[in-house]
């Protein structure tokens, strides 16, 4: 079966929807832990005929257990970054090359060519450990970007802002992509004019900072770096894809991404839209390991389908690239 067609040749809801089904059927058969989780719920699978009859498996799973829908062996395994002596998530990706399309034909879809980019990445706390799929995708990103100054940074604060300085003086468009923390910590040193730059927020405070709502983040950045929106980008150790924000913590996802609100307190029902509740996923690129995903986020979808992330559920622990809002 080639998966990776029929993941991303996807132009409508229609084709989403059998999709979606077709890849339910073949992970309800070969992911183990997903079958015991269908069959702990008593779900027939010749039941399941659209989108809201799929059960979602609970994203911890991905902590205790390998969620793997193929036998193939693991080319990356992607690591949550967690917090000291809390389980952290694995992802086994065995076609690594379903993950760098998704990223790489994902961000095209909302940015355009990465060639036409300086990539910049701000991403100390990912430099500094192993297995992250952020830094796998930035890797990629600023590769293909082809630029001479395209690279990633740690605390060499000055020397990021000696480069977007020279970089603004030519029509290159100029991508700055740092986790909340770094992106504060640049911003409390100094005040500048990143008008023409992008600067886009991973989320995650890594522990290094207290945690403040999005709202609370992007003001700040933007009365400091002189921009008049803050970019986000949504994603997680569990998923191969992203949905991207350019304004206002909207976001929108690609063709083959899919969000859905829970009832917060019925797992098996779906909010209104504008309603607050469980962010569910459905990740078509997750065709190996499971693209059903209940996650601990909150959040509503708007009528002109883009999604917010509101918060977290209280009893979770705080997930690397996600912000903590008390609300």
């Amino acid at each position: 079966m080639n998966w990776k067609n029929k993941i991303f040749s996807i132009n409508n809801e229609l084709e989403f929807e059998q999709v979606a089904l077709e890849i339910f059927r073949y992970q309800a058969e070969n992911n183990e832990v997903y079958r015991e989780f269908l069959q702990h719920l008593k779900k027939d699978i010749n039941q399941i005929t659209k989108l809201t009859d799929i059960p979602f498996l609970p994203i911890e799973f991905f902590k205790s257990r390998k969620v793997v829908s193929s036998n193939d062996p693991a080319k990356e395994i992607f690591t949550s970054s967690g917090t000291t002596g809390n389980l952290t998530s694995r992802h086994f990706v065995p076609d690594i090359s379903i993950y760098e399309e998704s990223f790489k034909k994902g961000f095209e879809d909302f940015y355009g060519p990465i060639t036409d980019y300086c990539v910049l990445a701000l991403l100390p706390s990912y430099l500094e450990r192993e297995g992250s799929s952020l830094i796998y995708m930035m890797e990629h990103l600023i590769k293909d970007s082809n630029h001479a100054k395209s690279g990633f940074y740690l605390h060499n604060h000055e020397e990021l802002i000696e480069c977007i300085a020279d970089l603004k003086k030519s029509n290159h468009k100029i991508l700055l992509l740092g986790v909340s923390f770094a992106l504060l910590d640049l911003a409390e040193k100094y005040t500048l004019n990143l008008s023409d730059v992008i600067i886009m927020e991973t989320g995650g405070m890594k522990g290094r900072r207290k945690e403040i709502t999005r709202e609370e983040l992007h003001a700040f950045l933007c009365s400091r770096l002189g921009v008049s929106e803050i970019h986000s980008e949504y994603g997680m150790t569990e998923l191969l894809s992203q949905a991207y924000s350019k304004g206002h913590s909207l976001f929108q996802t690609p063709h083959w991404m899919k969000i859905m609100i829970r009832d917060a307190y019925d797992p098996f029902s779906y909010e209104k839209t504008g309603r607050t509740g469980g962010v569910n996923v459905i990740d078509l690129a997750n065709v190996h390991s499971c693209s059903f995903i209940e996650t601990q986020d909150l959040g509503k979808i708007h009528e002109n389908g883009s999604f917010e992330i509101l918060g977290r559920f209280d009893h979770s622990d705080i997930r690397g690239c996600n912000l903590l809002i008390n609300e």
